[in-house]
């Protein structure tokens, strides 16, 4: 049986030793950034987009990758946007045929978006960008969720 390129084990352990030795929010976020776009291909670029106070625009908190101009989504605008209004994760495997795309640059060609929830609050995003087509499969998603279940309770 094949497994998921990203190890989340190792990440979730790293990720609860920094909130035991009291890292901040921003630490782990950037942590969990750096960690997931080491295991390289295909996590390109990966950003953590977290829910404002006002409950209406999507901030980025942390990343590791390619720098975006995408810090500011309003909800509901673009894929990331829409993956909060709808509550779902998104898996699209050719942002060129998704209408919402917000392109962040010209070499991405897959996106996977994972919600961090605390119960039914979503808090924010796990966002990676990939230059490889259909970069993303149903064992890395569920990779990435266990990343995101840790931060929904280490946050």
């Amino acid at each position: 049986m094949a497994e998921a390129t990203l190890k989340s084990k190792p990440i979730v352990k790293a990720l609860h030793a920094a909130f035991c030795r009291d890292a901040g929010r921003a630490e782990i976020l950037k942590l969990a950034a750096t960690k997931m776009r080491a295991t390289g291909p295909p996590y390109t670029s990966v950003y953590l987009y977290m829910i404002d106070e006002s409950g209406e625009t999507l901030l980025l908190e942390a990343f590791d990758g390619r720098e975006t101009e995408h810090t500011s989504i309003p909800l509901g605008r673009g894929l990331c946007g829409k993956a909060i209004t709808e509550r779902a994760d998104l898996n699209v495997p050719d942002v060129s045929a998704a209408p919402e795309y917000l392109p962040c640059n010209i070499d991405t060609r897959s996106e996977l978006i994972v919600l961090i929830r605390r119960n039914e609050e979503i808090l924010g995003q796990i966002d990676i960008d990939s230059d490889a087509p259909n970069g993303f499969d149903g064992m890395e998603q569920a990779a990435v969720k266990e990343v995101a279940d840790a931060l929904a309770v280490l946050l």
